[in-house]
């Protein structure tokens, strides 16, 4: 990510395309929590939302489950890819909890998610912090070139300086970018693009876009698929204003697709069928 405006996300937020994706987003967030269900029962809304994103990411990250064997399993303790399903859980669940902190210490909260996404799984040295020179990183999916320790540090210390200031940059190019500086820096040994999807949920609840967190948007990155979600991060990684618009249009429509999803599970909820 570079720019040389004095307020680069706001910058980014006015790029051709941009700004339509921002007002339909908004647009659809505002239906479904106009929608009556949400005036009795947002609370069931926001646990089935919590499911089906933590699902979402985790489809993303290899393992691929049918969301009501998700819903059923208790144990994810065994192979790899219910190793994953935990940890995507895990992160939906603390991410509620970081808002606070999140705006103050940016890089404390990305530590915390890699924490909590690792669970055990990771050698004690290698969690919370980001990676040193020469450790590697698995990552699944993300096949771009792996910046070195020094860029990352550096990156990261830019990235959170940008939140700390805030801004008038609207919420989901906030999301995006840091959705997608993450993924490209991948900070840390493993998990990083679940990390990096919990913190662009972060960035949409703690902004007000979205502050039930009814609206996920790893539903959306799902929904379309690993190939496009890939194609869609190449333009971020390239920096042009073309590959920039086109990331930020992937995860707008990822939140609309979130909000279709939620917008169901109100209609389910009318009919007394959830």
């Amino acid at each position: 990510m570079s720019t040389t405006a004095s307020d680069p996300l706001a910058a980014l937020g006015s790029l051709p395309g941009v700004p339509d994706a921002v007002d339909s987003v908004r647009k659809a967030v505002d239906r479904v929590y106009g929608h009556r269900v949400m005036r009795r029962r947002s609370n069931e809304v926001t646990a089935e939302a919590a499911l089906r994103g933590s699902r979402g990411s985790a489809a993303l990250a290899g393992a691929d489950w049918n969301l009501e064997e998700v819903r059923r399993r208790t144990d994810f303790s065994g192979e790899d890819e219910a190793r994953v399903i935990g940890a995507a859980l895990r992160l939906t669940a603390e991410a509620g909890q970081l808002l606070s902190i999140w705006r103050q210490s940016p890089l404390r909260v990305l530590a915390r998610l890699h924490l909590v996404a690792a669970g055990g799984a990771t050698p004690d040295d290698a969690v919370g912090r980001p990676r040193l020179t020469g450790e590697p990183v698995d990552e699944p999916l993300i096949e771009a070139p792996l910046p070195g320790a020094e860029e990352v540090a550096g990156r990261l210390e830019g990235l959170s300086q940008l939140i700390i200031a805030g801004g008038s940059a609207p919420a989901l190019v906030t999301a995006a970018v840091v959705h997608g500086e993450l993924l490209a820096l991948r900070p840390f040994g493993s998990h990083n693009g679940l990390v990096a999807r919990t913190a662009e949920r972060i960035v949409l609840i703690g902004s007000g876009l979205d502050p039930k967190s009814i609206c996920p948007a790893e539903v959306g990155h799902a929904e379309q698929g690993r190939a496009a979600y890939v194609a869609a991060f190449e333009g971020y990684t390239a920096g042009t204003p073309e590959g920039m618009a086109a990331w930020m249009a992937h995860c707008g429509r990822s939140v609309e697709l979130g909000v279709r999803e939620s917008t169901a599970v109100c209609e389910a909820l009318q009919r007394g069928a959830a």
